[in-house]
């Protein structure tokens, strides 16, 4: 899981909730499903809510990266729940 590759890359570490799970939404919407979005966000609310939001519309969460600086890398398969069997 370490060495995946994202499609597309967003920061979303100048906002505070609920924006950036509207900035997150709109970039993983310019991608094909089954393409990988990664995003960079803070801890606390984005960290809490985000992923859940994307698990909510159908996406997949790859993975999770605390980077130990308070902020957290997610990987997001587009549309990964519809797509897999």
């Amino acid at each position: 899981m370490k060495d995946i590759k994202a499609d597309s890359f967003i920061d979303i570490t100048d906002v505070v909730c609920p924006i950036t799970f509207v900035k997150a939404k709109v970039a993983i919407e310019e991608l094909e499903d089954g393409q990988i979005l990664e995003v960079r966000m803070n801890e606390g609310e984005p960290i809490k809510n985000v992923p859940s939001s994307f698990k909510d519309e159908g996406h997949k969460i790859l993975n999770v990266i605390n980077n130990r600086d308070g902020t957290y890398t997610i990987f997001v398969k587009k549309g990964g729940l519809v797509n897999e069997v």
